[in-house]
């Protein structure tokens, strides 16, 4: 069965939101609390969507009894911690995994001086703290023996852009994978001249450092195609990955998403037909909407079966810039 045709409605009234918040970026798993624990992003509404995220954004953690939500907001996770660590002053795209007896969350992190400007300053898109966060933008790991906390923040990053490569610009959207053999995989996003690429590295566990497993981006895109948002799972016997589609050069929908497969890890197989995902999305309540966005794919695992997709979605029409609401959805999987 090709991944698009496993969506089943979307419950209304399900996933995360918070009305004073934009929210992005929920990543959901079964915590030993037998609760539903969602990782997620959020930032004041007060600032614009893009610009507030790189100077505010902060992880946070919602809980459900029922995978469908809709979640509860518990606590701030990653807060700040000042300026001085290279995360100290924002953090973002989380994806929560289990290791043995140990939670790992992966995150992005980075760091700027000076207070966050005021709301109309962030809407010219024009501040010095907007250059410096982007370009300190780094991968980290917090862990836990519990999905409660304490978090315990690795001092470093575990992944940073390289000088002369074509991932030097950035490193960000993490996308975690454990494979077979307990190794951990991490594919990342880096933008080049040709576009969004997509990179992967990898570590033998969650205390040991990560190290690039090719110099070159893993998907093989042809000019003008551009992915980002990636997310990737072990199935016993290969690799698939989702990600989101941006310009529609794969899947011939703006911002939809494809679905890929790989034996190594390396080397990729779009699927075919590509799309994995619409953002024409079906809710249980019998009505169709085109969501504004429809981003950050995530996954769900119960008992080694893969059973929700979680994406982070805005109204509007079309975009983030234009959203007046951003949230995390669910949507059920045939499984």
């Amino acid at each position: 069965m090709n991944f698009i045709d496993r969506l089943l409605p979307a419950p209304v009234g399900g996933g995360f939101r918070m009305d004073d918040f934009w929210v992005w970026g929920g990543s959901c798993i079964r915590g030993e609390d037998g609760h539903y624990n969602l990782f997620a992003s959020r930032w004041p509404r007060r600032y614009p969507f893009f610009e507030g995220y790189i100077v505010a954004s902060e992880v946070v953690r919602a809980v459900s009894d029922v995978p469908e939500g809709p979640y509860d907001f518990q606590e701030v996770v990653l807060p700040v911690r000042g300026e001085e660590h290279w995360d100290g002053r924002m953090t973002h795209n989380p994806t929560i995994l289990r290791l043995g007896d140990r939670y790992l969350l992966f995150y992005i992190g980075a760091t700027y001086q000076g207070e966050i400007p005021d709301p109309d300053i962030l809407k010219t898109g024009k501040f010095p703290q907007k250059d410096e966060s982007y370009s300190s933008i780094r991968i980290g790991l917090a862990t836990s023996e519990s999905v409660l906390g304490p978090w315990e923040r690795h001092e470093l990053p575990v992944l940073k852009p390289r000088r002369g490569m074509w991932d030097s610009s950035v490193v960000t959207n993490p996308a975690p994978c454990i494979a077979g053999d307990g190794s951990i995989y991490l594919y990342y996003r880096s933008n080049t001249p040709g576009g969004l690429r997509i990179g992967v590295a990898r570590s033998t566990g969650s205390d040991s450092p990560f190290f690039r497993l090719t110099d070159r981006p893993v998907l093989k895109l042809g000019t003008g195609k551009h992915v980002e948002d990636p997310y990737v799972w072990w199935t016993g016997n290969r690799f698939e990955m989702l990600a989101k589609d941006l310009n529609g050069g794969l899947t011939g929908e703006n911002h939809s998403g494809i679905h890929a497969t790989s034996r190594n890890g390396i080397d990729w197989t779009l699927s075919i037909p590509p799309k994995a995902y619409s953002r024409e999305v079906r809710w249980d309540d019998g009505s169709t909407t085109v969501q504004g966005s429809l981003e950050r794919p995530q996954l769900l695992f119960e008992d080694g079966s893969v059973t929700h997709l979680f994406m982070a979605t805005a109204d509007g029409p079309g975009g983030f810039r234009k959203a007046e609401r951003t949230w995390n959805m669910v949507i059920p999987l045939v499984h």
